[in-house]
């Protein structure tokens, strides 16, 4: 497949998987013409590439997981590490998304009076993200 199928197929710019390929990503297999070539592979390894952007991790990070062969070898320790990071940041965006509920429809005149939202801003203060019932 030429660049341009390709990047039809993965709806990426040319110019995205021309950077890949300096990354060391993605590698062509040749050229016709002016054309970088792509073996049918290459979408498997940009599916997984775009998994793991979307995942948060750098493109140095998803590089280490595709072996020489351009086939995934992927570290099982640091995709749990990951997987943790993001339920850590889930229950901090639950505890936030539920505190910023609270103050749309709090009673209080003034929010700083409410001792809800005072709960709720002792515990951002401390890290203490857990969702609870504010």
């Amino acid at each position: 497949m030429d660049i341009g199928e390709v990047a039809k197929k993965a709806k990426l710019t040319t110019s995205t998987l021309r950077f890949y390929e300096e990354k060391g990503l993605i590698k062509s297999i040749g050229r016709h013409g002016l054309r970088r070539q792509y073996s049918k592979q290459v979408l498997d390894q940009l599916a997984l590439i775009a998994l793991g952007r979307a995942a948060g991790f750098s493109l140095d990070e998803i590089a280490s997981m595709f072996g020489q062969d351009g086939k995934p070898e992927l570290d099982r320790k640091m995709l749990n590490d990951k997987a943790e990071q993001l339920e850590q940041m889930t229950r901090r965006l639950h505890f936030i998304s539920e505190g910023l509920r609270h103050a749309a429809v709090c009673p209080a005149e003034n929010h700083m009076q409410c001792p809800t939202f005072q709960n709720f801003l002792k515990a951002a203060i401390a890290g203490e993200y857990q969702p609870t019932k504010l």
